[in-house]
């Protein structure tokens, strides 16, 4: 299902994507040979291309079984290749990943995207861009209009905060509240990870046990964190009280009610959810004690954990413990809020970008395989869209930069013709595509390889 999700989101990207490039080629008059959803090296699923007024379907075709459509080179040809990975857009006049230099040995032409002027080249180039972060615009426009906005404030998380032992090396203790960062009070309890990893906060102020501590974070100490992706470092202290008991399971059949709360096994004290989850597993299948709180008083139940180190209780969610806030926005409050939104998720992105060209950074870049992890298991329509609007946004920003092959690279080379008046050599363009291309493709085997590495 995740792959699933993946495939669908990104599929919607894409066309989005080369939606903008072919919208204004075809506004400033550029013939577009080829529309395609994934790539179709060889063979092609479905093709359609309109002829005499007609149009014309080929299904399960080679790529090159298409010479009676040449004749008719000015209406678009359409498809779904067979990987379904990214697309295209072929734009006549234009050197792209296709490499097709048939076009360069006559005169521009004037249906050509060489022929066009500037502005209009400009536009047809950032078209992709530009549709995708609109995209990733309404996306967030519409889930705030739909859901709202809810959030846990960090003035609600009574019971302060969990953490790990990269955040105790700093002198944090779980329970801790954190009442302000670099001098300035949290508003949402995700606030605070944003604050120290991207932001890199210098100071801490927290309550603990009713006296107010000031904590010093270490330069760089963002690296630290980034270093170990399946730390928690700081998260909310859930207390484990029972929600549910699973029927014939050892919680049941050792007395324990819904409402209790789990503080110990044996003789380890267990006070967070995470704490009896990682002291319970020692005691799978032997016969211990179980420490609960009922109706303020402690007791001690005996209990026989299962084999696979579980006790058979579910605990109470997240929005059962704390109290959320939960902001609604009419129609026309959506659309600026949105827009605010993403532009704080476009600001957010821009600023772990450094974080990547660093040691640590790099160990944790992934390929779709880390994409695909984000997504729930069972579908969710709310998870799914947010997603899709934050990748959105990615791929806007991705295809901006300066690299030769991406859209930003092309831009480069518009804005060195708009200051010295000269168009780059096709010569250049052809060898420029070519290491831009190597590029992406190192990056993108990188990102696989460094998956396949945590993987295996």
């Amino acid at each position: 299902m995740q792959a699933l999700q993946l495939i669908i989101s990104l599929s919607i990207l894409v066309l989005i994507h080369e939606l903008g490039h072919f919208m204004f080629a075809k506004l400033f008059g550029a013939r577009v040979d080829k529309f395609y959803l994934f790539f179709n090296p060889k063979f092609t699923l479905v093709k359609c291309k309109k002829i005499n007024g007609k149009w014309s379907f080929k299904f399960f075709t080679k790529n090159a079984d298409n010479d009676d459509w040449g004749k008719y080179p000015d209406n678009t040809e359409y498809g779904i290749g067979w990987l379904p990975v990214g697309g295209y857009c072929k734009i006549a006049g234009m050197i792209d990943e296709s490499m097709d230099k048939e076009h360069l040995k006559q005169a521009p032409q004037p249906y050509e995207y060489r022929s066009k002027k500037l502005w209009q080249r400009f536009l047809i180039i950032t078209g992709g861009v530009i549709f995708n972060f609109i995209f990733a615009l309404m996306i967030y426009a519409g889930m705030l209009y739909a859901w709202g906005e809810s959030y846990l404030p960090v003035k609600n998380a009574h019971y302060g905060i969990y953490v790990d032992s990269t955040a105790r090396s700093i002198g944090l203790q779980n329970g801790d509240r954190i009442l302000s960062i670099d001098g300035v009070e949290p508003e949402r309890f995700s606030d605070i990870i944003v604050a120290i990893v991207v932001d890199e906060a210098q100071t801490l102020r927290i309550d603990r046990n009713g006296k107010e501590i000031d904590i010093a974070i270490p330069e760089k100490f963002n690296r630290e964190i980034i270093s170990n992706p399946n730390a928690l470092f700081i998260t909310e202290f859930v207390p484990f009280f029972i929600d549910s008991i699973i029927p014939q399971t050892p919680a049941e059949q050792a007395g324990l009610r819904i409402g209790d709360r789990v503080v110990g096994i044996d003789t380890i004290e267990t006070p967070a959810f995470y704490d009896f989850m990682f002291a319970v597993k020692p005691f799978a299948g032997k016969s211990t004690n179980i420490i609960i709180e009922r109706h303020g008083y402690r007791d001690t139940l005996p209990i026989t954990i299962s084999e696979q180190g579980t006790i058979g209780a579910y605990r109470k969610d997240l929005r059962d413990i704390y109290t959320f806030e939960t902001r609604t926005f009419t129609l026309l409050q959506s659309i600026p809020a949105g827009v605010k939104l993403g532009g704080e998720t476009l600001g957010f992105y821009v600023k772990q970008m450094k974080l990547i060209f660093t040691k640590e950074g790099s160990q944790q870049v992934g390929s779709f395989v880390s994409m695909g992890k984000l997504y729930p298991k069972a579908w969710n329509w709310a998870a799914f869209w947010s997603l899709t609007a934050l990748f959105s946004v990615i791929l806007a920003f991705m295809n901006i930069l300066p690299i030769p092959a991406l859209d930003g690279g092309y831009l480069l080379f518009l804005i060195y013709e708009l200051f010295t008046g000269k168009k780059p050599s096709d010569k250049f363009l052809i060898k420029a595509q070519q290491v831009g291309m190597a590029i992406v493709f190192f990056i993108f085997f990188y990102a696989l390889f460094m998956d396949f590495g945590r993987l295996f």
